[in-house]
């Protein structure tokens, strides 16, 4: 050996790997400088004068050398690869319940695009993590100082453009496969801290198959957790940095993922640098800890000596972000570091057991919740007579110790069977607790099975992934009878998905302000699951205010978090009493997120109301439905004003239909509300009114002729029209435009004809009786009849914006089933029910309301029942013109009831009595009153046609002599008095 490596500590490690080289290789080349460069990069990073710690994110073996470090150490400085704008965040970690994750949150993007947001980064933090005990240690002791120097949230999207991309689409994609708690991060971007995995496909297959285990979290169990577990300082350094130089230069990676990683160090060495020339601290005070992977770097900027200037960290752009503290749990962190299922809660089960077996002492933040407070030991060493103390020497810094671990034979562990017999106890009784038929033979089948598994795969004691394979293979038959398979079973037992909470005082302001004002409730709405409200509004009018916040959480907060179960809340109307189901506890990372977007639910609200309503792709009925929320939930006047007057332009500038129904079902909902409930119609509504007037009968014509315009939505359109005319004619629209549009409509589809054949009846330019012989004709036609269900789908259509056709069109549909042939009518049928299901739901009633009207209420009277249509007709009018008797007509119901004629005798002023039978009849009566009022009685001559004069003396001529007269001179007139007195 001679070169700069002659002295090294590693020279002979390096002779053997050169010579195994060969002697594999046949001769050196590649294999031979992978080797030797593995061992450089380990000799490069132990002899670094700023010591490096390498970990693996939430490895219990990194966590346990961490605390036995810093107890040994105690430096000054603890530089940690996490994003340097987290900072402030980490001494609310006392106040959390871990797991939780550093969040940073921003929702308005400057210097990305739009699409992009929001922009949401996190970190999550567990107890078995050697980030945790570092915080916990550099917090908690006296003049420690912690420095974050990995690049700034904003540089994660700033480096990470193209990845993004990826990541977004991948989780749209699996995002309806994941449980609830492994969606608790969202769609943030996870910092990757202390990432060891191998990024070359290959190389993994490899490991796993050598390895004899199924995934990348048992491999990493089983070769590096358990032998690392005892291991001394110096022996876990070089070990892990000897992964992450095997993993940095057999596996590299994507081109741009590794640019983004050599920046990233640059980053972090340039930042750590800086530190040490503004403090002046030794590098022997310090601590850098950061993932293995960065700890094989061979950028130039590596080490306290390494070159500076060369990497220049650009600016953070105009995006403001926003910081907070969200729960995580051990599924999120799975599906955040690509982990098999359950391999977090088994390293927690680990951490657990390795701290009883070493009796090493954690790092806890003090008054950590959810952990029992921390007896702390005093640093190793002794005190001499002066009070100085005096720790232990460590080894020679850089000695050799990959040597020997990599020569050692495996260790072998014994055989635990009372832990083993307990696993094997508890699946069995957490089998039979959900649905599984399990006894104490399984019980003794997982426990041989888990000794066999571990044999094949040439370990002696069983790990918790041996004993998972055994359970499944001896319990789980052939199905699941309930929620849970026995894998899942296995993961809860071994320390369950344990999911971390947020503490009131880490809490932004709005869910602060969201629990305060939900206090009345007397609920504790921190815990997670679901918990009943039950709002008696009319027994405690305080309650009130907490449904307002009720609804708006419903509005503002995922589906679950808060679920009505009785009681609504619609424009006017408000419950007296309401139950809810509340799981803000479960939904506590939405909630944190909503205080990133304003201090107080009704600001949030608002802001997500502008933004509907003024976002690109905003509709009319979109922003209709922002002014409809406004009034429901806000109550303001003044938004909703703003919010219709918004609507007008956008609906001046639609130019499709296609809202068409959504915007009558709004704008209805809505008159009808300010009707009611104000004085005067607000300006933006009769301004709406007039401009969607004019606006769809300016678009009625092509709506009839365009084959993507729906009948559905014409009908909306016409609803429109014939609902709102009376206001838009009171406030100057004029008819003649609808006229003229229906007029220029000329569709060709069947159900648009018969909308528009409806849409004439109403205007009145068709009759009924055109309209039931038009429908007469068709069935007549045979060319017509396999199209004839079409124009009948039109006619149920047009019950929107023509109720009053009900009876036509249930004599449509009747004569359809009555003379339509099998073959057309029985293919029909479906379609007719989709139509009523989705696009007629509300119009089915009026139809079945109509039909129980028409047809006989019971069944015995179907057989002689005649359909109107088809009863013959009569003419109300033949009796009239029939010759009548010479009898008195109505005496009887004259002398049945006198009183009611005496009453209009006096009335008229006729002071004659009664007439007795037989007597002749007295003169006409009622002279006197025409002699009175002569200018009455020359209108009504008028009126009737009566051209002659007053006489002076003679007889006045009798009612029978004018009625004669003007049916002689005036028969119109004489008919049309007719019907006006007899009703028709």
């Amino acid at each position: 050996m001679s070169g700069p490596h002659e002295n090294s500590a590693f020279a002979a490690l390096r002779g053997q790997l050169q010579d195994a080289a060969a002697t594999f290789a046949d001769g050196p080349g590649a294999l031979e400088g992978i080797l030797l460069g593995m061992v450089d990069d380990v000799d490069r990073a132990a002899r670094e004068p700023l010591e490096i710690f390498p970990v693996c994110h939430h490895s219990p073996a990194s966590a346990l050398a961490m605390a036995r470090r810093l107890r040994e150490k105690q430096p000054k400085v603890v530089y940690l690869e996490l994003c340097e704008d987290m900072a402030p965040l980490l001494t609310e970690l006392r106040n959390c319940r871990l797991p939780v994750a550093l969040q940073a949150f921003a929702g308005d993007v400057d210097g990305f695009p739009a699409q992009w947001a929001p922009l949401s980064v996190v970190a999550p933090i567990t107890e078995a993590s050697a980030e945790y005990q570092a915080i916990a240690y550099a917090l908690d002791t006296p003049d420690v100082e912690l420095v974050l120097v990995d690049r700034s949230s904003d540089h994660v999207f700033q480096w990470d453009r193209r990845d993004e991309l990826t990541q977004e689409t991948e989780t749209e994609a699996s995002a309806s496969e994941k449980p609830a708690e492994a969606a608790l991060h969202g769609e943030a971007v996870g910092v990757e801290i202390g990432d060891l995995r191998p990024r070359f496909a290959e190389l993994e297959e490899h490991l796993l198959r050598h390895g004899k285990v199924r995934h990348w979290s048992e491999w990493w169990h089983q070769y590096v957790e358990v032998p690392l577990g005892t291991s001394d300082h110096d022996t876990y350094r070089q070990v892990m940095f000897l992964i992450g130089s095997l993993f940095r230069r057999l596996a590299p990676g994507d081109g741009d993922r590794v640019r983004v990683d050599e920046d990233r160090e640059r980053y972090m060495w340039t930042r750590m640098r800086e530190h040490l020339a503004a403090t002046g601290t030794d590098p022997a005070d310090c601590l850098y800890v950061c993932g293995a992977f960065h700890a094989a770097s061979r950028v130039e900027e590596f080490g306290v000596d390494g070159s500076a200037g060369t990497f220049t960290i650009s600016p953070r752009t105009g995006t403001t972000w926003q910081y907070g503290l969200i729960p995580s749990s051990h599924a999120a962190i799975e599906t955040q570091f690509g982990l098999a299922s359950g391999s977090v809660s088994i390293a927690s089960t680990e951490w657990t057991k390795s701290l009883k077996r070493t009796r090493v002492q954690p790092y806890r933040l003090a008054g950590q919740a959810g952990t029992k407070p921390s007896r702390a030991k005093k640093t190793p060493g002794r005190k001499t007579a002066a009070g100085v103390v005096l720790t232990p020497a460590p080894d020679p810094a850089g000695a050799d110790r990959l040597t020997g671990f990599l020569q050692r034979p495996p260790v072998l562990d014994r055989l635990d069977e009372a832990e083993l017999l307990g696993w094997s106890v508890d699946i069995v009784r957490a089998a039979r607790r959900n649905g599984y038929l399990a006894s104490t033979a399984d019980a003794i089948a997982v426990f041989e099975t888990s000794i066999l598994l571990a044999g094949m795969r040439d370990r002696a004691k069983p790990t918790p992934y041996d004993f998972q394979d055994a359970a499944v293979t001896c319990i789980e038959k052939d199905r699941v009878p309930g929620r849970r398979d026995v894998r899942r079973l296995v993961e809860i037992m071994m320390g369950g998905d344990r999911i971390g909470q947020v503490g009131y005082e880490s809490l932004p302001p709005l869910a602060r302000d969201v629990y305060d004002r939900l206090a009345p409730l007397e609920l504790k709405l921190q815990q997670r699951g679901v918990q009943r409200a039950l709002l008696d509004l009319a027994a405690r009018p305080e309650l009130q205010a907490c449904s307002d916040v009720l609804w708006m959480l419903r509005r503002l907060m995922p589906h679950g978090a808060a679920r009505p179960i009785m009681g609504e809340r619609r424009l006017g109307e408000r419950s007296i009493q309401e139950s809810w189901d509340l799981a803000l506890g479960t939904h506590q990372r939405a909630l944190i997120e909503l205080g990133y977007e304003g201090v107080s639910l009704e600001q949030v609200l608002e802001q997500r109301l502008r933004r509907e309503a003024y976002g690109p792709q905003a509709t009319t009925a979109t922003v209709l439905a922002a002014v409809e929320d406004a009034t429901l939930y806000l109550g303001s006047r003044r938004l909703a004003d703003e919010l219709g007057t918004h609507a007008l332009k956008v609906l001046a500038a639609e130019r499709t239909v296609d809202g068409a129904p959504e915007v009558l079902r709004r704008v209805r909902a809505l008159l009808a509300y300010y009707r009611t409930n104000e004085p005067v119609l607000p300006a933006w509504i009769e301004a709406f009114t007039k401009t969607g007037y004019a606006h769809y009968c300016t678009l009625l014509p092509t709506a009839f002729r365009d084959e993507d315009a729906t009948v559905g939505q014409v009908a909306a359109m016409l609803g429109f029209l014939f609902s709102m005319e009376s206001l838009a004619l009171s406030l100057g629209c004029d008819r003649t435009q609808l006229e003229l549009a229906v007029a220029q409509s000329h569709p060709e589809d069947p159900a648009k004809t018969a909308l528009l054949w409806a849409a004439q009846v109403q205007l009145g330019t068709l009759s009924r009786t055109e309209l039931r012989d038009r429908c007469a004709e068709l069935l007549d036609n045979p060319l017509v009849v396999p199209t004839y269900p079409r124009y009948l789908s039109g006619f149920v259509h047009a019950l929107e914006p023509v109720p009053g056709l009900a009876d036509v069109v249930v004599e449509a549909v009747s004569n359809a089933f009555a003379r339509l042939p099998d073959p057309v009518l029985l293919p029909w049928l479906p379609r007719l029910i989709t139509t009523l299901r989705s696009g007629a739901a509300d119009l089915a009633p009026r139809l079945i309301r109509e039909a129980g009207r028409i047809f006989p209420a019971r069944l015995a009277a179907l057989d002689a029942w005649i359909p109107p249509w088809r009863a013959p007709q009569t003419d109300p009018f033949a009796a009239r013109r029939a010759p009548q008797p010479d009898t008195p007509q109505g005496a009887t119901l004259l002398r049945a009831r006198p009183a009611t004629c005496d009453a209009v005798a006096d009335l008229l002023g006729c002071t004659e009595g009664w007439s007795r039978p037989g007597t002749p009849a007295p003169p006409p009566s009622g002279v006197g009153l025409l002699s009175a009022h002569p200018a009455a009685c020359d209108a009504v001559a008028g009126l009737l046609g009566c051209d002659g004069e007053w006489t002076a003396t003679g007889p006045v001529p009798s009612a029978a002599t004018t009625l004669a007269t003007l049916t002689t001179r005036h028969p119109a007139t004489a008919q049309a008095l007719d019907s006006l007195l007899t009703g028709h």
